[in-house]
């Protein structure tokens, strides 16, 4: 267990691009340190230690799994291989602070936490937005009652992926949704909470993956929730969220945010929040945290939470290969 004084010792399984990110950032937060990184290559992980000053390569992801001097794993994989990669750093006894989305379905992701709460083991989604400083800061007004009684939320998150991308492979958990529409989701859910209802709709590729979508959600509270997602299209990645005294935007991209605006009976007050690095840091310095303490889950980062939201996942993608089969069949 760590301690206050001890370096908490990352490992990073995968050396692609989020993997550099979180590489850079750790070094940014003091008593944290890159104690090792995985790859299925070692010329791989041994080009990445030594651009980022890891102080141990493994030729595979297993290696970096069993290493002793290793306290918590990042698993940077695609998605299509979380459950995977994360359960094998659970059997290892290691902390884990996977990538989003957490797993490909609610089923998995249900699964992959229940194996960590019965081995007392931390894990946590790394879904960097819910500790950005600025998206906190919104919030903490949102609960405060800045706005008033909340009754609107609309976000937008979108982008044209390239394509050679990940983001095209089916083996690799293809979706849309899993990869961009989860933040406007999970941005409604930090706002609003469980809706009572969700209806979407969107657009499949030609191999039955979501490239595009929408969806509105409706809350117990009579508030009402709009997002959409992309992945073909330069979209405004914007958000709001609307009350009976005032409202707040997001400026793009919303998910990582530089600034907001909040206003009220005619003032508007721009919003900022210092972020470190690349923002990545905030996830780093909040697990190291729970470490010490010796805390299996995050407040922050709540796993029922995540896996709520998967199985909100679960069903957006239904009702549109739902509504893509009927539209088929006319």
């Amino acid at each position: 267990m760590t301690t206050d004084t001890t370096p908490v010792r990352w490992g990073i399984l995968a050396t692609g691009a989020i993997a550099e990110k979180l590489a850079a950032d750790v070094p940014l937060v003091p008593g944290n340190e890159l104690a090792a990184v995985g790859s299925r290559r070692l010329e791989s992980a041994q080009a990445f230690a030594d651009r980022f000053g890891v102080a141990r390569a493994h030729g595979s992801y297993e290696e970096l799994a069993a290493d002793p001097d290793v306290d918590v794993v990042y698993v940077a994989t695609p998605h299509g291989r979380h459950l995977e990669d994360a359960l094998m750093c659970l059997e290892h006894g290691k902390a884990v602070l996977c990538e989003k989305a957490l797993t490909l379905d609610e089923p998995d992701a249900r699964r992959l936490v229940e194996t960590a709460r019965e081995k007392k083991l931390f894990l946590a989604e790394a879904m960097w937005m819910r500790v950005h400083p600025l998206v906190r800061r919104v919030l903490e007004m949102v609960e405060s009652g800045s706005l008033g009684e909340v009754r609107q939320l609309r976000a937008d998150l979108g982008f044209v992926a390239g394509g050679k991308s990940r983001l095209w492979d089916p083996s690799l958990g293809a979706s849309a949704l899993l990869d961009v529409g989860i933040y406007p989701l999970t941005f409604a859910h930090l706002v609003l909470g469980a809706p009572e209802r969700i209806t979407a709709d969107g657009t499949l590729s030609e191999h039955g993956f979501d490239l595009t979508g929408g969806a509105t959600l409706t809350y117990a509270s009579g508030a009402v929730a709009t997002i959409s997602w992309s992945q073909v299209t330069q979209s405004d990645s914007r958000a709001s969220v609307a009350g009976s005294d005032g409202r707040i935007e997001i400026n793009a991209p919303m998910h990582h945010p530089t600034s907001a605006t909040y206003t009220s009976n005619g003032e508007v007050e721009t919003l900022t929040a210092p972020v470190t690095g690349y923002g990545y840091a905030h996830e780093v310095a909040e697990v190291a945290a729970c470490l010490r303490r010796g805390e299996t889950e995050s407040a922050l980062l709540p796993l029922d939470e995540t896996v709520a939201i998967l199985g909100q996942m679960d069903a957006i993608r239904a009702q549109i290969a739902a509504a893509a089969g009927s539209a088929t069949s006319r």
